[in-house]
């Protein structure tokens, strides 16, 4: 039995693979053949496309947003600001929520069903090896993760289904941490908080420097950070068993002092 399921293992994990190279194959060809590709990879382009196709536009820009957290390879911020340039930021932000929150179910899911070697197949084994043994010390350092932009959010939720986090905090987690960064995105991309002119470039200028900064410091110390997130849940981990163990200690005492009183009691009912 053991080996006919690690045979039907191998086997769904080949069929799965096999699925997905076809359809992101077959997706790349449509694209390139009838031009779309040339028309999604800046959110100007983006622009025009979703413009193009009407009231359609509203169910492509949801499925661009569910697919790019897993299967296409555009970064969420140049969609999600391409959506608030035609929608507007609180339409576009709905809408990207909506896509984004279901494309993180699906690689929830994709990691709970189909296992480790699809997940290592799609992001690599050694980059599903690292985030595995941060996120097994903890779920909670799956939620500090999800709220850093330092971190790849759509990575995290294909390991976090390799995990035993459920569903529900799975969930949770997403509806709490997403909608931050894609209100912010939305607003402040769009340009309606910070304008595009006069104060706004001095704003900008600034904003874009503290970025560029924060993203070389994470760079420069992205070990240091990984091993602080491990071993900040570790330590939590390890207070948890302990206080467990000393939980057991005191009921085992308490066990104890409990079965002398009923040896007692019974010794002097046999007396009697």
């Amino acid at each position: 039995m053991n080996e006919l399921t690690k045979k039907q293992k191998i086997l769904r994990t080949i069929l799965v693979c096999g699925i997905i190279i076809l359809v992101l194959g077959l997706l790349f060809l449509v694209l390139k053949l009838t031009g779309a590709w040339e028309k999604i990879n800046s959110a100007e382009k983006i622009k025009d496309f979703i413009l193009g196709l009407g009231f359609w536009g509203r169910f492509v820009f949801v499925l661009m947003q569910f697919l790019q957290v897993t299967f296409i390879p555009i970064p969420a911020a140049i969609t999600t600001i391409a959506g608030a340039l035609v929608y507007g930021p609180l339409e576009a932000a709905l809408l990207s929520l909506a896509g984004i929150f279901l494309g993180s179910l699906f690689a929830f899911f994709l990691g709970r069903v189909f296992g480790r070697k699809l997940v290592e197949f799609m992001v690599g084994k050694k980059t599903c090896q690292k985030w595995m043994e941060i996120l097994s010390e903890g779920k909670y350092a799956f939620f500090v993760m999800m709220l850093l932009p330092i971190f790849p959010d759509d990575i995290l939720c294909l390991v976090a289904g390799l995990t035993d986090m459920s569903w529900t905090f799975f969930g949770v987690t997403n509806l709490i941490s997403r909608p931050i960064a894609i209100f912010m995105t939305c607003y402040l991309g769009s340009g309606h908080i910070i304008p595009y002119h006069g104060w706004g470039l001095a704003v900008w200028a600034v904003l874009i420097l503290i970025a560029i900064a924060v993203l070389v410091l994470s760079i420069v110390y992205r070990n240091q950070i990984e091993n602080f997130m491990k071993n900040l849940f570790k330590k939590k981990t390890k207070n948890q068993e302990k206080n467990s163990q000393e939980n057991n200690k005191i009921n085992e005492v308490e066990n104890e002092k409990i079965e002398k009183i009923e040896n007692a009691e019974n010794t002097i009912n046999t007396g009697e």
